[in-house]
């Protein structure tokens, strides 16, 4: 198959590309959400426990495959001829604040097994800052792809 077979299917990749981000920003929006009300539990406590697998739920189950499939119809996307002017500056600035975003996204993975072995080396304020990270970089993606892309 050439790359040229991928242009009856770009809406496609587009509409999917669109519904697995929108998954993703989702759950990275509420992880650090659950980081804060994890933070006011005591270690050990059934409150806590719930929170661990709350947090684990969301990120195996939601976060993680949004991600990836995030990924996979954007590759689509960028492969399908026509799409991306490789000079234009919004296409590196969004791929920048893309690979923040991957760059958080482990973070909270990290984070998230540092509160299942009980540890909380940040204080809840800590994650109530981190809970904007995605925003910023979320303003960013979408301002660089409807707006900067067109202009």
């Amino acid at each position: 198959m050439t790359v040229s077979a991928l242009v009856p299917w770009f809406s496609w990749f587009l509409a999917f590309h669109i519904m697995s981000f929108t998954a993703w920003m989702a759950g990275m929006f509420y992880l650090p959400r659950l980081f804060v009300y994890h933070c006011q539990t005591r270690p050990g406590t059934e409150e806590s426990e719930r929170f661990k697998v709350m947090e684990v739920k969301l990120l195996r189950l939601i976060i993680n495959p949004a991600m990836l499939s995030t990924w996979a119809f954007g590759i689509l996307l960028v492969l399908t001829p026509g799409t991306v002017n490789w000079s234009a500056p919004w296409w590196w600035t969004k791929l920048a604040a893309l690979l923040g975003m991957q760059l958080f996204h482990a973070y909270c993975a990290y984070s998230r097994k540092q509160f299942l072995n009980d540890r909380r080396p940040h204080p809840e304020k800590f994650y109530r800052w981190m809970n904007e990270v995605p925003t910023v970089l979320f303003i960013v993606i979408v301002l660089c792809v409807v707006v900067w892309r067109t202009a």
